[in-house]
């Protein structure tokens, strides 16, 4: 037992927690890990999004919430393709719950009031991935865009 525990601090590779299932819940907590990760800098204003939105769509208090986003992160970690979480995604959900679902991402993009290339890259490949028009994505980003705060000059 005590081995087990040194185990724990020593860094043992053996230890090693489940992944969540790959279902369309998680892809999309694991896309959205993946969108606040797409600018090199995943901040707590992107955490606090992605449990906000998990917590709304899935009806799970704060703890519940922060559980699954750490499960997702472990998936987002394991899944090395976008389009592979995009594609779980399309063949569960209907095309509306697709575009809710860019609009999730975006609103984890703005968390941090920064919108980074890379991260617009990320976006317009699930986007594309999803199913979702050019159009309709512009007008997702906008809106998400506009619950920015407004800079004071």
């Amino acid at each position: 037992m005590f081995s087990r525990i040194l185990s724990l601090f020593g860094g043992d590779s053996t230890f090693k927690t489940e992944l969540p299932e790959a279902d369309a819940r998680n892809a999309l907590g694991a896309l959205m890990v993946r969108a606040a990760k797409a600018d090199h800098a995943y901040l707590f204003e992107e955490v606090e999004q992605i449990d906000a939105v998990l917590g709304k769509l899935y009806d799970l208090n704060p703890v519940e919430a922060a559980k699954m986003r750490a499960g997702c992160e472990k998936l987002e970690e394991e899944m090395p393709k976008t389009e592979e979480l995009a594609g779980i995604l399309h063949d569960a959900i209907s095309q509306s719950d697709r575009e809710a679902a860019v609009s999730a991402l975006w609103s984890v993009v703005f968390a941090d009031g920064v919108e980074h290339e890379e991260e617009d890259q990320l976006l317009h490949a699930v986007e594309a991935a999803l199913g979702v028009s050019p159009e309709v994505s512009k007008q997702l980003h906008d809106i998400e865009m506009a619950k920015l705060p407004k800079k004071r000059t």
